[in-house]
């Protein structure tokens, strides 16, 4: 009778430790991919485990402000895949190769870079693009469109394209205009371009308008 309540205590106590492990993941995933700096971070820190960086260099390197930067890093060494050490007066980060998914975010990295530098390249071929902007399922998040494209494309291609592409089983959604429209509508304050171009999290793959935009505060 002891035996069988001894098991059961220690089969509850393993029921308890996988629920919080899995809380723990879904928590870490969910921190860890809510920014676009800290995606940036992630990909920079994982794909060279080895490298150290001190913040100026981070923000020449990832084209980031340095207050956005330094946020990041300290959250990323909080939960433990950064760690840092001064050197010569610089405080310089570096991975922590004993985190304990580091080698499945690096997989996730990877995975995400092959697929999505594939379909970007693609798109880049179907015409003359000046911006390129990826949103919803690209980052995880509802919007109304997944891309937004400035340029000339052929949208019969650019459908094929993307319906071979299509993830998680749905539809992309893309808003295609020239470049004439989208300054017209920055200039006007249209809330659907404004808030997709100024989005933390909206992936910005292609950009030969920087100095347009610039001169539209949006």
């Amino acid at each position: 009778m002891c035996t069988k309540k001894l098991r059961e205590k220690q089969k509850a106590k393993r029921t308890l430790k996988i629920f919080r492990l899995i809380f723990y993941l879904s928590f870490m995933l969910k921190a860890l991919f809510s920014s676009k700096t800290r995606i940036k971070l992630l990909t920079t820190f994982l794909l060279n485990p080895d490298e150290e960086y001190f913040i100026r260099e981070l923000t020449r390197k990832l084209d980031e402000q340095i207050n956005s930067i330094r946020r990041e890093l300290d959250n990323l060494k909080k939960i433990g895949l950064l760690r840092s050490r001064v050197r010569n007066r610089k405080k310089y980060y570096y991975s922590n190769k004993d985190f304990v998914i580091f080698n499945e975010l690096k997989d996730i990295i990877l995975k995400a870079m092959n697929t999505d530098s594939d379909l970007i390249r693609h798109i880049g071929k179907l015409g003359e693009i000046d911006l390129l902007i990826l949103s919803g399922v690209f980052v995880g998040k509802e919007s109304t469109v997944d891309l937004l494209i400035v340029g000339d494309i052929d949208k019969n291609k650019l459908q094929g394209l993307l319906a071979e592409s299509s993830k998680s089983g749905k539809d992309l959604r893309f808003t295609n205009m020239t470049k004439k429209d989208l300054l017209y509508r920055l200039e006007m304050k249209d809330k659907f371009i404004r808030d997709l171009i100024s989005d933390d999290k909206s992936i910005v793959a292609i950009n030969k308008m920087k100095k347009e935009l610039e001169k539209v505060r949006y």
